[in-house]
């Protein structure tokens, strides 16, 4: 029954989705879940200045309790094509394992709950709700895809209760991890400007470096937080230092940096944002110096409260892996940032080990595992 599973996912690898190309995958997934008697829509969203974007969204049944599953079928580019030892879009398995770009970032997710889901759906006396949304722009700007289906999705009154993501997860194997939220990240960006002047002269000129260095200091001097209950600690990592000048006898004029930082839940962005322009007012406030500092908000820090619903899905993993996952906030961002303006949601998805590299690829037990997993937890989340 689950090698359905192994066969969605080659034939999703197949399509060459590159954001923010479609390639042929939503329209397979259309086709699959049309002809299963799912309720299909194709969401195209456009904006000025982005890639048009295609998405999907597919339902099954009106029932009160509804269920929704969330991916995205766009994949990033191949990269070097001759370091693959399989082609990229050919989804072939060799030893055990599923070969190609998407297997695990994160078509063969997608599958695998496409497999549980249209099992689940041929019961009889099934009265609830489970749909698909399944967007193109995850890998991309993030503008026109989920964020505006799940305002279509307000818009026909559709009020998913919980949602599950499946975006690779876990380290190693299926049933390590359960993502129930995600640290915030803010983007910050800092150019101080002095007065340029010759070296030898320094009392001629402003330095902009030395003040730089200085608010570069200040920020990573101290530690945010020690961590809380479901968060690592808070911390601020310096992504680029730029000046431009090529020349040994010139002080510059401006000094520029970037800044990340990922943040837990005891900050909000608004408070992140005004800790950052005190720290630098600290820093520059007695010298000859002015600065710009503006900011970028990626993502907010959210928690998903464990629940019932958590804990059939632990018990789910169970069951199939003899495994109790641990339930984490680590990683970066995806669509859940989104969702969880909608419903609660979590993430359960394949090994992470070889998202975005050449020769990505899955283990195929994994992909049984998940797929039984996804069906074990269908089970218990509609009884």
């Amino acid at each position: 029954m689950t090698d359905s599973a192994i066969e969605f996912a080659q034939k999703l690898i197949q399509c060459e989705s590159v954001t923010p190309v479609e390639g042929g995958a939503l329209d397979y997934l259309q086709g699959v879940l049309g002809g299963a008697g799912f309720e299909c829509t194709r969401l195209p969203f456009s904006q000025e200045g982005t890639p048009d974007v295609d998405n999907l969204y597919a339902q099954f049944g009106t029932g009160e309790r509804h269920l929704m599953f969330a991916g995205h079928t766009d994949v990033v580019p191949p990269g070097d094509l001759d370091g693959w030892t399989y082609p990229p879009f050919a989804g072939e398995v060799h030893d055990g394992r599923l070969y190609g770009r998407g297997s695990a970032d994160m078509k063969g997710g997608i599958a695998c709950f496409l497999a549980a889901a249209l099992d689940h759906v041929k019961q009889d006396g099934f009265s609830g709700t489970l749909s698909f949304l399944i967007t193109g722009d995850e890998e991309g700007p993030a503008i026109n895809g989920t964020v505006k289906m799940l305002q279509w999705l307000q818009t026909q009154g559709i009020h998913p209760t919980h949602s599950i993501v499946g975006e690779p997860t876990n380290p190693n194997y299926v049933g390590e991890a359960i993502k129930i939220g995600r640290r915030g990240s803010l983007n910050g960006w800092l150019s101080v400007n002095g007065k340029q002047g010759h070296v030898a002269y320094p009392h001629l000129a402003s330095n902009p470096i030395d003040g730089i260095a200085l608010a570069l200091v200040e920020l990573k001097r101290q530690e945010l937080d020690s961590g809380t209950a479901h968060f690592l600690p808070s911390h601020l990592e310096i992504t680029s230092v730029d000046v431009g000048n090529e020349t040994v006898n010139v002080i510059p004029s401006e000094a520029r940096c970037h800044f990340n930082i990922r943040y837990n839940d005891l900050f909000t962005a608004e408070k992140l944002e005004a800790l950052i322009k005190d720290k630098i007012e600290d820093a520059l406030g007695s010298m000859d110096l002015t600065y710009e500092l503006s900011f970028q908000r990626s993502a907010d820090c959210f928690i998903t409260e464990p629940g019932d619903w958590i804990e059939a899905l632990t018990r789910s993993i169970f069951e199939v892996t003899e495994i109790k996952p641990s339930l984490s906030t680590s990683g970066g961002t995806s669509d859940a940032r989104f969702i969880k303006n909608t419903c609660p949601v979590v993430e359960l998805g394949l090994s992470n080990a070889t998202i975005h590299q050449v020769n990505e690829n899955v283990c195929v037990k994994d992909m049984h595992q998940l797929t039984d997993v996804y069906k074990k937890f269908l089970h218990r989340y509609y009884v």
